[in-house]
């Protein structure tokens, strides 16, 4: 990242990846921290990679752009996810319900983007949700030891048009293709429930294709790739990997690499066709 905010704030879900985008801002020259989290979602160990946390109910949206708007910090980065089970028991203030009772499609996109929209109007950038993590994103190539057979490029190609070619439904990044054949396209339930499903469907040799959907708003919802996608794809006997190149970001890169050479997975980062995503 080129230029550096002295402050920021991390508004911070689940999972591993709000804890390294911490550590790298802060390696980056970072100096203040403040971490917004939510209840019941956000790792406690966010709280010693800041310098103020704060742990709010999630649906308490006036209270969430409050606390924001009273840091005084000008750029926020919004990463990690939101659990899905939880997404539907929300209770919702006032702000929030009249926010998404406005909103004529209900997707991860509109809401997380009217969300990114209201934090930007409290005069808070919002920035990439890869911000700091030019490290954790795979250039084009091969990453494990076996390289993608015919099958398994021809297989590629087509979830990569189905991805892109799609993007309006808003339907996920992650679907699972076999033998020319769509096995699993990801819905709301997130990426490994979808390659659970593609090997109950498809058994095993499925190739899933995971990349962000054409003009992807990156300041949320970042493709992620962790160890744990690795154990869901070995169980579902899936046969290759296909992320992109640039905009994926892979959470203990070499471990995964281990992984996929384990598991004997083809492990590919891809640049996608600039046409498929106008």
């Amino acid at each position: 990242m080129n230029d550096v905010p002295e402050s920021l704030i991390i508004v911070a879900g689940r999972d591993a990846y709000p804890r390294m985008l911490a550590k790298a801002a802060r390696a980056a020259g970072v100096t203040r921290i403040v971490v917004v989290g939510f209840k019941g979602e956000t790792n406690r160990e966010m709280v010693a990679l800041a310098d103020e946390y704060h742990s709010l109910p999630l649906g308490s949206f006036q209270l969430f752009l409050d606390t924001l708007a009273a840091t005084g910090i000008k750029h926020a980065v919004l990463v990690g996810q939101i659990g899905m089970h939880n997404v539907f028991r929300l209770r919702l203030d006032k702000l929030a319900k009249e926010l998404y009772r406005s909103l004529e499609t209900r997707n991860a996109h509109t809401i997380f983007g009217t969300a990114a929209d209201e934090i930007e109007k409290l005069g808070i950038e919002v920035l990439p949700g890869n911000s700091f993590m030019e490290c954790y994103t795979p250039k084009v190539g091969q990453l494990g030891q076996r390289a993608p057979t015919e099958r398994e490029l021809a297989d590629i190609e087509l979830g990569l048009k189905l991805v892109k070619g799609t993007s309006e439904f808003e339907i996920g990044q992650t679907v699972a293709i076999k033998d020319g054949i769509i096995i699993a396209v990801e819905a709301w339930e997130g990426t490994n429930q979808t390659i659970k499903r593609a090997g109950k469907v498809g058994k095993a040799g499925c190739v899933i294709v995971k990349v962000p959907k054409a003009g992807h708003d990156m300041r949320f919802d970042i493709p992620v790739v962790g160890a744990k996608t690795f154990k869901v794809m070995k169980k579902a006997k899936i046969s290759c990997l296909a992320v992109e190149a640039g905009k994926t970001i892979l959470l203990e890169k070499e471990k995964l690499i281990t992984l996929a050479d384990q598991y004997n997975i083809a492990f590919i980062a891809v640049r996608t066709d600039e046409k498929q995503n106008n």
